[in-house]
């Protein structure tokens, strides 16, 4: 139920990027504000509101709090399909990411109380799974509907499937036993603790950098599919829905196995594996973004959709594995405020404001160079979370994992 709920919660993002041709028409928008509308309209509350949603989370029970989320995000993602105007549409993408706030930390937890330390980065990795299953949903959904009938349906059926979900899980899902002790620890410990650690800040900024990358080709790529190889929405769907289902979601599961396998005997590989994922992702994906054959752009995507995500099972192990049990959705959503606060705020909108500024020069290919010329933050996101090995095996909180063993 959390996965389906991840799910809905990737889809309900990812649709934007595919239906920004249409929208762009229709509502006359710049790339610009089109990038804003896939970032920074979502990210600045999503991001903000997660801190103290999670401490709620943390104090009270976290499926409600899901729910609850589920609930909202869903409402305001039916509400962008009635949009007439760029702010109006910037106002329900607002909404949509108050909504999301609430879900992903508290899930992070549930699942680590669910799982023993050597376990929990494959069960993070199943979780995660959410991210290319949902992405490839909007595409082909997004794709297939507009096409069908038109970008407003798209978004209400969206919505409307979130709706439809939010009191099914509520019944569904119980609170897992929490792994924790009955002193209720004051939020301020939470952030005085990971503020001590070198290796939260540098996996956070790690994780920030790649989702730059990330979120940009996200939101974008069905956009250079359109204007520069001529595709229309239904094959951009087709084409980026079975990338995200065939590489993304081998490269989340590869990810969480190899984190469990490796970082058991060294904790530093929770943090290498993925800086070396990032590493490989840069001349793969700038081939694809450059090569006319579309079927040859296919192929070159295929694994960097894996590389780029590998790093959700070993990093989000890691983060919980910063802190005592009862922080931990807490410190989930502390790293997400780093994470997406960066990543996801800027990432559409950085790569748009460049294909403004570069139009001029190369008229439609103007975005394909500009997502090319932002690969550089993968290997900024390399260097950092190869800095991080070393300290991360010292943050490790060794009570925790002794506590955990010892839990039936």
């Amino acid at each position: 139920m959390l996965l389906l709920v991840y799910s809905l919660n990737f889809l309900d993002r990812q649709i934007l990027g595919i239906l920004a041709h249409p929208i762009k028409a229709e509502l006359r928008l710049s790339d610009t504000q089109l990038g804003a509308l896939g970032g920074i309209a979502f990210a600045l509350l999503y991001s903000t509101l997660a801190v103290p949603l999670a401490i709620v989370a943390d104090r009270t029970s976290r499926s409600w709090v899901v729910t609850g989320s589920l609930a909202v995000w869903s409402g305001f993602t039916a509400l962008c399909g009635l949009a007439t105007g760029f702010w109006q549409l910037f106002a329900f993408r607002v909404g949509v990411g108050v909504g999301e706030a609430g879900g992903v930390a508290p899930s992070y937890a549930m699942i680590s109380d669910s799982f023993p330390p050597e376990r929990r980065a494959r069960a993070l990795a199943i979780y995660s799974l959410g991210v290319p299953l949902g992405l490839a949903a909007g595409a082909l959904l997004g794709g297939t509907l507009a096409k069908a009938v038109d970008w407003r349906t798209a978004f209400i059926a969206a919505g409307a499937a979130g709706l439809i979900l939010a009191p099914i899980f509520r019944l569904v899902v119980r609170e897992p036993v929490r792994r924790t002790s009955a002193t209720r620890m004051p939020v301020g410990a939470v952030f005085a603790i990971l503020a001590r650690k070198p290796s939260f800040w540098l996996l956070g900024f790690a994780a920030a950098s790649s989702s730059l990358c990330g979120y940009g080709l996200a939101f974008w790529v069905p956009s250079v599919l359109v204007r520069s190889l001529g595709f229309d929405l239904g094959q951009v769907g087709q084409f980026v829905g079975s990338l995200l289902l065939i590489g993304g979601s081998a490269g989340v599961l590869t990810g969480g196995w190899l984190g469990d396998r490796l970082g058991m005997r060294d904790r530093g590989w929770y943090a290498r594996l993925p800086a070396l994922a990032w590493m490989m992702t840069v001349p793969l994906f700038a081939g694809g973004l450059l090569v006319d054959s579309p079927t040859l752009a296919w192929v070159l995507f295929l694994v960097p959709h894996g590389l780029n995500i590998l790093w959700l099972g070993p990093v989000t192990t890691a983060i919980q594995h910063l802190v005592p049990a009862e922080m931990r959705a807490t410190a989930s959503a502390s790293f997400l405020l780093i994470n997406n606060l960066v990543g996801l705020g800027l990432g559409s909108l950085v790569m748009g404001a460049l294909s403004d500024a570069m139009t001029a020069r190369f008229g439609a290919d103007a975005l394909r160079y500009a997502a090319v010329g932002t690969l550089g933050f993968y290997l900024v996101a390399a260097v950092l979370g190869l800095l991080a090995v070393r300290p991360l095996r010292h943050d490790w909180w060794v009570e925790d994992e002794v506590t955990a063993r010892g839990s039936p």
